[in-house]
């Protein structure tokens, strides 16, 4: 006989297959939608037969589960990781936008500091490689700085290393054998 489910019942559920999916997004998104209405099917039914306590326990953990269905997806191997490599992204250009600000505004303060009525345009090549030409312009001691941005080859470090934390370079692969089952 079927046990009804409380409300309660429902939300537990709800919060495993919603943990399970945040640990599941590095599968495609379709793949990832049919893993989450699969669990929540499967602990629906499982908590009417046996209660909902001794089907969520039943399940194992979240994380388990997660590497298992990554591993079916991608295998045992090393796989890439677009949110690592979102999460460098995001914060490394974030700090490295303050220390290159940072940099500007001091040569600014610098020229400022060095004679309180200055006047003038002045230039300095900014933090080797990383950073654009600063340009200061004064006058009477008040300043204004324009440039100072990241370079070209700044821009070039900053995705190589995404690339590399988030090991972006199985990405192919991981197409080329997905398209490879479903052709088989």
């Amino acid at each position: 006989m079927a046990r009804p489910l409380t409300w309660l019942d429902r939300l537990r559920i709800e919060r495993i297959t919603w943990t399970l999916d945040q640990r599941l997004y590095d599968l495609p998104r379709a793949a990832r939608i049919a893993h989450r209405r699969e669990v929540r099917q499967n602990l629906l039914t499982a908590a009417q037969d046996v209660g909902t306590r001794a089907a969520v326990s039943n399940l194992g953990t979240t994380s388990q589960l997660a590497a298992a269905y990554l591993a079916a997806e991608f295998g045992d191997r090393p796989r890439h990781s677009w949110t690592a490599a979102g999460v460098w992204a995001a914060t490394s250009m974030l700090i490295v936008t303050a220390i290159l600000a940072d940099a500007a505004n001091g040569f600014a303060a610098g020229i400022a500091a060095s004679d309180p009525h200055v006047t003038g345009t002045f230039h300095w090549g900014g933090l080797s490689a990383l950073q654009s030409t600063v340009t200061c312009t004064a006058v009477d001691g008040h300043t204004s700085v324009t440039g100072g941005g990241l370079s070209l080859l700044g821009w070039a470090l900053w995705l190589a290393i995404a690339v590399l934390v988030g090991r972006l370079w199985r990405v192919p692969g991981t197409w080329r054998a997905r398209t490879q089952a479903a052709a088989a």
